[in-house]
């Protein structure tokens, strides 16, 4: 009896299977390394938001301290949320509205004033008022203090953005830049700014103090863990993708086999 015919193997088959499954690993391990850069990155974020809040949680349990002390260089991150005291008075004629800013969960604006000190002259955000949603802005704020006040607030940062918002327009201003509101001041100002939490004496006009942020460690780690996990489900995806391809091939030289075996048989019977 002859020898049963084998199904020939398609070599230009096999080698288009190879390029199909190298250009897939190919693909999937680069979006695998953006993945896994982009949990890194969360990652770096996430380390820098708890390195805020330890520092926050520092400056805030740390004594009152004399804003001579601390005023001595550009304010950064590091340096916020520090308590300090600056004794003077309020320069009442140069009095902004800082618009459009938020407190908590209400809107509305800062009255930031210029304090004249015997060590210079800082800004500070006197306080918020809450406004309605629909009232027309405030344009002017309740006026300070007389005379000699003291006060006690948080050591803030400058605020950057656009030159339409850091410079000071009809006594109002978008954000609370002190070398750009020092330029329609006239005259020099310490960098940055403190956010009042007590004046002494008393103020009015209803200003409250600026909340402390909330210190949490926000979605990072879960954003990171999310785009680690795409990379794993990509990594696993090439091997389903191979067993796919090798099952359907297998089913397939199994029906081609069997063709041709009934081909062989029917030439012996006939």
């Amino acid at each position: 009896m002859p020898a049963r015919p084998r199904a020939a193997p398609n070599l230009e088959a096999v080698r288009r299977l190879w390029l199909r499954w190298a250009l897939l690993v190919v693909f999937v391990v680069a979006l695998g390394i953006v993945f896994v850069n982009l949990g890194q990155w969360q990652l770096r974020r996430l380390a820098e938001r708890e390195g805020h809040n330890a520092a926050t949680i520092r400056n805030e349990q740390a004594p009152v301290k004399p804003y001579e002390q601390v005023f001595t260089h550009p304010i950064v991150d590091d340096d916020q949320w520090q308590l300090v005291r600056a004794t003077g008075t309020f320069d009442a004629a140069h009095q902004l509205v800082v618009r459009n800013r938020n407190n908590g969960d209400d809107r509305g604006v800062e009255i930031l004033t210029p304090l004249q000190t015997a060590s210079g002259t800082l800004l500070v955000s006197r306080g918020f008022i809450a406004t309605a949603p629909g009232t027309a802005p405030m344009s002017t704020g309740p006026a300070p203090p007389n005379g000699e006040v003291t006060v006690i607030g948080h050591v803030r940062r400058s605020e950057h953005g656009r030159s339409g918002a850091i410079t000071p327009q009809d006594g109002t201003v978008r954000l609370i830049n002190s070398e750009a509101i020092q330029q329609s001041l006239g005259y020099p100002v310490a960098d940055g700014y403190i956010g009042a939490t007590e004046v002494t004496p008393a103020q009015t006009g209803g200003l409250v103090p600026i909340e402390v942020p909330e210190l949490s460690s926000g979605p990072h780690f879960w954003y990171a863990m999310q785009w680690f996990m795409f990379a794993g489900v990509g990594l696993l995806g090439i091997f389903v993708f191979i067993r796919s391809d090798l099952r359907d091939r297998r089913a397939a030289r199994a029906k081609q086999a069997a063709t041709v075996s009934g081909s062989a048989h029917g030439s012996e019977t006939a």
